[in-house]
């Protein structure tokens, strides 16, 4: 949207837009209080996770309210979406992976593995189709470390350093692999309004489980793993289903099939 002539911005709506910029670059401080943490010797993964669930309330709330201020068109002279990278990348992959290597979840002599993982990432943010926002999907595992390494923590405490490493190693190769994940809130109606309450119910269940972690009840962490099973279907149902229409609108044989039909 191109700034009217006629209805010029006003200084305070700039200096709004302009406060957008500055949210989006307050995750900052938290991610700073999360890295301050991993480095102390008694590091409390639990306030580690807080400070990254801070991170992940700001990125949330940061897009719509660009948009609703046009910081795109009122603050031109920086770029949010840069900050927005930088700082996802950090936060969602960088701080957490750095977590699961300080805690020794990986096992031991490879704790600096967690770099192939943040390598794919890098190769997964730097994707110049990483991001479908057209038709609303992701490219690859979209970089949740922050999730994965809420669930390295379980997993360790349960069954060891091996399942962790496998699950590090296999979602670092989904990372960069072209595979389409549904952006909840930009998923067909029929599908956006269980996908967005289900992340919601999702995101306080993996909250009520922080005061007993890593040791929640087993029923927690097993319906805990409802919803990301319910997406990924969901997810490889709609890509599928994208991708059959595509193949239709320009197979001449299948518009050739419908016109006979018809006749």
């Amino acid at each position: 949207m191109q700034e009217s002539s006629d209805h010029p911005a006003t200084p305070r709506q700039r200096a709004t837009a302009y406060g957008v910029h500055v949210l989006t670059a307050s995750g900052i401080l938290p991610a700073s209080l999360a890295m301050n943490e991993i480095i102390q010797p008694d590091c409390d993964p639990r306030r580690v996770f807080v400070w990254l669930l801070l991170t992940t309330f700001i990125d949330a709330i940061d897009g719509p309210l660009a948009r609703r201020f046009r910081a795109k068109t009122l603050a031109q002279s920086i770029d949010g979406r840069t900050i927005d990278d930088l700082l996802d990348y950090l936060t969602f992959a960088f701080i957490p992976l750095m977590l699961v290597w300080r805690m020794n979840w990986l096992p031991a002599g490879l704790g600096f593995t967690v770099a192939i993982a943040m390598g794919a990432s890098l190769f997964g943010f730097a994707h110049q189709n990483a991001k479908d926002e057209s038709n609303g999907f992701f490219r690859g595992f979209p970089s949740y470390w922050n999730v994965a390494a809420f669930y390295a923590g379980l997993l360790h405490h349960w069954w060891g350093p091996w399942p962790v490493a496998i699950m590090i190693w296999l979602l670092a190769v989904l990372t960069v692999t072209p595979i389409w994940l549904i952006y909840p809130n930009l998923a067909p109606a029929k599908h956006r309004t269980w996908l967005l309450s289900g992340a919601g119910i999702w995101a306080l269940l993996l909250v009520a489980m922080l005061p007993l972690y890593p040791h929640p009840p087993a029923w927690m962490v097993l319906v805990s793993l409802v919803y990301p099973i319910l997406y990924s279907a969901a997810s490889y149902g709609l890509w599928r289903n994208r991708t059959s229409k595509a193949k239709e609108s320009t197979d001449p044989r299948a518009s050739s099939g419908k016109q006979s039909a018809a006749s």
